[in-house]
């Protein structure tokens, strides 16, 4: 029998090593899940911060979270510095020159037989 790896992430309460998927934790009890669904991520603030004041919700005025604009846990909390990542990522992914690369990498047969037909055609005009 093959053995799996477990995808381990830490408990915000305790810091002990728990299974990413747990709904709580299993040294303190700690609630790591929302509504006691392994698919649905409850974020926590930390220390006297709210997780309102990095949200982009919050930040759009999107948000309608009854506990808003202090609310410590939130199943819908998106950190505003990544969105703005993510978006600075995929302009880049989108702009010309990443498109021209990301087409000779998938098509490096054609652009070499390509160049080297070139090569050929500029050696059969220096000879004649």
């Amino acid at each position: 029998m093959k053995a799996q790896a477990v995808d381990t992430a830490t408990c915000p309460r305790c810091h002990q090593p728990v299974n990413s998927q747990a709904v709580t934790c299993p040294h303190c009890g700690n609630q790591l899940k929302a509504y006691g669904h392994p698919g649905i991520p409850l974020h926590r603030a930390t220390g006297k911060e709210y997780l309102c004041d990095s949200c982009t919700y919050h930040a759009d005025d999107t948000c309608n979270f009854p506990q808003r604009p202090f609310a410590k846990e939130c199943i819908l909390y998106e950190n505003i510095e990544e969105s703005k990542q993510e978006l600075q990522q995929q302009r880049y992914a989108n702009s010309f020159g990443a498109t021209v690369r990301s087409w000779m990498r998938r098509n490096q047969a054609l652009v070499l037989l390509l160049v080297l037909l070139f090569v050929c055609l500029m050696i059969a005009l220096s000879t004649t």
